[in-house]
């Protein structure tokens, strides 16, 4: 007769409840406005009466946040940036638009971001863990995901898509309607007018496939056997025999399409987009 275990449950601890949201006398933060526990509205910001800060969002100083605008908890903002303001285009009419910015994120000085318009889908989304260093700008109807990380100076415009854990270096521009798949890395000062696959590396102005991404794989502990099977389905993909589309229908055959990171790059370049898509410039 087997011995039954007994098993020990975790004990529980209740943090203890944030304080009430410290706002400096020289700061205004108008009526309707929900300011959340923890939150602190340092001098000289100025917050919209539609705006939502979640708990522990830090305001340091000189920040305007407007519109229909929601910061979720603990993101910390510095001096000079400017969310929420209508869009930078010139078909808004005034439709109702929001902007919505996750979890422990980090915007820099001068970092701006703009709500969706109607023609868009009316929002602008950031997702949580994300970094924007100093004067990046997201622009209307941009679809930001999770443990992103946009370099100083990035622009990027109205439309595009930006998956988890891409990285953007220091003043790149990307085209409106681009989409960047996850994992990818933009090089500085790149010029990106098409998409860039999943886990793909673009370079130059303007920017051409230079590769994968292995050093981000590797820091995010991708094993040897996935970033393998990565490079395979690469080099099966963009070789100069045939056409894309051929090889595309030529890798459906292969055991790697089976892989799903490597289903996610086949994925990617097969779904509709405005786009072209970014090739290694001797493709």
């Amino acid at each position: 007769m087997s011995k039954k275990l007994k098993t020990k449950l975790p004990v529980l601890i209740k943090a203890p409840p944030l304080p009430a949201p410290k706002v400096h006398p020289s700061a205004i933060v108008q009526a309707g406005a929900q300011v959340g526990n923890g939150c602190e509205v340092g001098p000289f910001c100025h917050v919209g009466s539609e705006v939502v800060l979640g708990q522990g969002v830090r305001l340091l100083s000189h920040v305007v946040i407007a519109g229909k605008t929601s910061i979720g908890d603990r993101t910390r903002v510095f001096p000079f940036a400017s969310l929420g303001h209508e869009p930078q285009d010139l078909k808004y009419q005034g439709e109702p638009v929001t902007l919505t910015i996750g979890s422990d994120c980090t915007i820099r000085e001068g970092v701006t971001m703009n709500p969706g318009t109607g023609g868009g889908g009316s929002i602008t989304s950031v997702g949580d863990r994300c970094t924007f260093l100093a004067n990046a700008h997201v622009a209307h109807d941009c679809r930001i995901g999770n443990n992103v990380i946009f370099s100083n100076g990035v622009l990027v415009a109205g439309h595009c898509r930006v998956g988890d854990f891409v990285i953007i270096g220091g003043g790149a521009g990307v085209h409106q309607f681009c989409r960047i798949g996850h994992h990818a890395f933009v090089g500085g000062l790149a010029g990106i007018e098409n998409d860039v696959i999943p886990y793909g590396m673009a370079l130059g102005n303007r920017a051409g496939l230079a590769g994968l991404n292995v050093v981000g794989m590797k820091r995010l502990q991708f094993d040897r056997t996935q970033i393998q099977s990565l490079r395979h389905a690469y080099r099966l993909l963009f070789s100069n025999e045939g056409t894309l589309a051929e090889r595309l229908v030529d890798i459906e055959d292969e055991k790697v399409a089976k892989d799903p990171y490597v289903r996610e790059i086949i994925d990617f370049i097969k779904a509709p987009s405005e786009r072209s898509l970014c090739l290694p410039r001797s493709a």
